[in-house]
């Protein structure tokens, strides 16, 4: 048997005898997965749900950390607001509008300040964001960056593990794996309709 190259995920392979660890691997693969009753996935499904989030990111997401998510934090980037005068509208404002029984934070890259995403407010006139701080700089390193940000979750009154970081930029990925939030999701991909 030859040994798989770089990249290879080590699955079966198509030599004499590819049928039967074919069906090992996959019997293998399925007793890691855990099989949940009926009921609770009809629950997580609402929960994905109320949080505009589809079920299968929501349950990787969940899998990963093994909490709820409780809160997203998302960049101003993420919300494409730059200045203190635009607004959020459309469906990204519907969408945050939709959010049920989570945190919305966020978090402002200069020269945006953490009212204008206070400010924002929905179709319904409610308010978007529910807490607000600036975002660390370009210059901090990334234990100042993490230290910024589990600063701004304490205050916010949320484990990090249970924190969805949404943003648009490399740096912003970082944030959440360096402050070990639960997970990262581009703004483009969570304001996208499902």
């Amino acid at each position: 048997m030859s040994r798989p190259g770089p990249g290879h995920n080590k699955g079966p392979t198509l030599e004499p005898g590819a049928g039967w660890r074919t069906h090992c691997w996959r019997r293998a693969r399925a007793d890691l997965l855990p099989s949940l009753p009926l009921e609770v996935v009809r629950i997580r499904v609402k929960r994905a749900a109320e949080i505009g989030l589809d079920y299968r990111t929501y349950a990787t997401v969940r899998a990963s950390t093994g909490t709820d998510i409780v809160a997203f934090l998302f960049s101003s980037n993420a919300l494409q607001l730059f200045r203190d005068d635009q607004h959020l509208r459309g469906a990204p404002a519907a969408k945050l509008e939709q959010i049920a029984n989570c945190k919305r934070l966020g978090a402002a890259r200069a020269p945006l300040a953490p009212k204008a995403l206070l400010r924002q407010l929905g179709p319904a006139g409610t308010r978007l964001i529910d807490l607000a701080a600036s975002a660390p700089l370009f210059t901090d390193s990334p234990a100042e960056a993490r230290d910024k940000l589990a600063h701004f979750l304490t205050r916010a009154g949320v484990a990090p593990k249970s924190v969805l970081m949404v943003g648009e930029t490399a740096e912003e990925r970082a944030w959440s794996a360096n402050g070990r939030m639960a997970g990262y999701l581009t703004g483009a991909r969570y304001f996208t309709p499902s």
